[in-house]
């Protein structure tokens, strides 16, 4: 299955063109609201794409002209093309890897961070993220844990945000999805489009009781949930870092210095939701909390895990994927979960 990126960078030079002035860098904008907070590596990768290969197809959104071109390097069937989309520094960088290897979009089952969903059984013995769900009581030093710490859709992972103005110009809604595959000239039926039909439902489903979502489209309105829901712009932003870059399933143990983050205040959590450009989940509830984990792992690798723990489950799916892994009933026992290196937490500090 693939998502070709032509029909998005042709799209995008027509928008931006247009909106040139309005295409600021989404860093900028975190900037400005967030000064004291610094970015974490869950947000800083959608930005600077960590390039793996030397010749890559690129989409640069920034103040200025629109200009079109091959960088040709080294001379060879694998050079990628640079399309640069207004000048100057920073911008959006949206690409492929070497030229003829479109980015690839997957299909999987329901996002397991997503409460109102049950698991299915390719998500029950398939889904890396199963390991990251354990009880709250084993929150302390020493507890050991198997893991695989990974980007969840790592199908997914060239996708990057867009500035709000040209975000806010794509339809994101069930209403108007056929516009959407049109935009970025997906088949309809295609698995390319069960995955933005996907995503979509799930971002217009029901909210659990208690619980205060949005999916946003920018960086830009990501900041705006977090600063809007938890009341102010001091906050702090942390995600999931691993040091070993291509780690494996292993025995993690908890180290010494689990700690609470935000106190007792409620938090906003986002995930990555697999689509053409950056989506995030977000929702805030005020019987979440999230906590910082030290984890060593069994070859030595450490990682600097977020873990997030709901103390209520009552109205979650009675057959939602956490349950079926720790063997309880929905509203027993507080459940928590790790974060993938792709989500984000906004607690106040």
């Amino acid at each position: 299955m693939e998502f070709h990126i032509l029909p998005i960078i042709t799209f995008l030079m027509l928008v931006v063109a247009t909106n040139a002035d309005a295409a600021l860098p989404p860093a900028f904008y975190w900037k400005s609201k967030l000064p004291t907070t610094p970015m974490p590596k869950a947000i800083t990768d959608l930005l600077q794409p960590d390039w793996k290969e030397e010749k890559d197809t690129s989409v640069d959104v920034g103040k200025g002209g629109v200009n079109v071109g091959v960088e040709k390097g080294n001379q060879g069937p694998g050079d990628g093309t640079d399309v640069n989309v207004g000048g100057g520094d920073g911008g959006v960088n949206v690409h492929t890897g070497p030229k003829g290897k479109p980015v690839h979009v997957g299909v999987g089952p329901h996002s397991p961070f997503d409460y109102n969903y049950a698991a299915s059984e390719t998500q029950l013995h398939d889904d890396p993220n199963v390991a990251l769900f354990f009880l709250e009581k084993d929150l302390h030093h020493g507890t050991k844990l198997n893991l695989h710490f990974t980007i969840y859709y790592t199908s997914n992972v060239d996708a990057t945000f867009l500035p709000r103005s040209v975000s806010d110009s794509i339809p994101f809604s069930s209403n108007k999805v056929n516009d959407v595959l049109n935009k970025f000239s997906i088949k309809d039926g295609s698995d390319e489009a069960k995955t933005v039909k996907n995503t979509i439902n799930e971002c217009e489903g029901p909210s659990i009781k208690g619980e205060e979502k949005r999916c946003v489209t920018s960086l830009e309105s990501m900041v705006d949930f977090a600063t809007t829901k938890l009341g102010s712009n001091n906050v702090d932003a942390v995600s999931t870092e691993v040091t070993k870059k291509d780690n494996e399933l292993q025995q993690y143990t908890m180290a010494p210095g689990v700690k609470r983050l935000g106190e007792d205040k409620a938090s906003v959590v986002c995930h990555k939701e697999n689509y053409p450009y950056a989506v995030f989940y977000c929702h805030k509830s005020e019987t979440t909390k999230a906590y910082s984990v030290p984890l060593e792992g069994a070859d030595g690798s450490r990682v600097k895990a977020v873990a997030v723990c709901h103390t209520d489950t009552s109205k979650w799916n009675p057959k939602h994927l956490a349950f079926q892994v720790l063997k309880v009933q929905p509203g027993t026992v507080p459940v928590c979960h790790f974060l993938p290196q792709d989500h984000v937490v906004f607690v106040p500090k």
